[in-house]
């Protein structure tokens, strides 16, 4: 057994354990911790769900967030949203807790690792196509791909990589920048700036969250239509 503290840049350099090929680091560890309390919370907040006025809090809490997501989805893909929103939810709770969770000291985000944002675009990578292929089939899916001729297919994949490494980098710049910046004016300067800081990080939290939603959204909306296009165009949202 090893534990293993550095200055790392990235949690995946934390290492908890050791043991011939078997490495659990810090961002391993996180990840497993956002996940039981994600698994956890949703068991206990629907073990005793009510359909009358009377809720709980946590109750109202969670459908003030599966109905702002719903609603976020529908409004970009249109109708059939519903298909998505198992993928889509969990994509967002997941980020967004990660993210959230950065005021617990001693906590480093599984995001701020980039093994961690590149597993989330892979994901997004292949859910994009596997939704494609379930609405418009294999043949009008794969199309796409040679419009408006042949000559553009290697473009096209391109541009699938290309967006895939986009989804990963912002994610893991801008909650890798923010952990560091906040942990260098905590060694600097007095506790009253860093603790706007850490607000401020919550806040760029959940908005990188729901940027990484909202971009998975748009492809996944983009592959479901076809090229002669349905009636509803995706609405896209400027992104930095």
């Amino acid at each position: 057994m090893e534990v293993v503290a550095v200055h790392q840049i990235s949690p995946d350099q934390v290492i908890f354990f050791t043991w011939h090929f078997i490495t659990i680091s810090a961002t391993l560890v996180y990840t497993w911790i956002i996940m039981a309390i994600l698994v956890i919370g949703s068991l206990v907040i629907t073990r005793n769900l009510s359909s009358g006025r009377k809720m709980s809090r946590w109750q109202n809490l969670m459908e003030v967030i599966v109905s702002a997501i719903r609603s976020e989805i529908k409004e970009i893909v249109g109708e059939g949203g519903d298909f998505y929103f198992p993928f889509i939810g969990t994509l967002f709770l997941f980020i967004l807790l990660s993210n959230l969770l950065t005021f617990v000291p001693g906590y480093v985000a599984p995001t701020s690792s980039l093994t961690t944002t590149a597993a989330l675009a892979i994901l997004v990578f292949f859910a994009v196509p596997i939704f494609g292929i379930a609405k418009q089939g294999v043949i009008e899916y794969l199309k796409e791909y040679f419009r408006p001729n042949f000559i553009f297919f290697p473009f096209h994949v391109m541009g699938e990589i290309s967006r895939t490494l986009s989804l990963a980098v912002r994610l893991f710049g801008n909650m890798m920048s923010h952990e560091k910046v906040i942990a260098i004016l905590l060694s600097v300067t007095p506790l009253l700036f860093p603790v706007a800081m850490q607000a401020l990080g919550l806040l760029i939290g959940i908005l990188q969250a729901y940027i990484f939603v909202v971009l998975t959204m748009v492809y996944i909306a983009a592959a479901t239509q076809s090229h002669e296009g349905a009636g509803h165009k995706p609405k896209v949202h400027k992104t930095t």
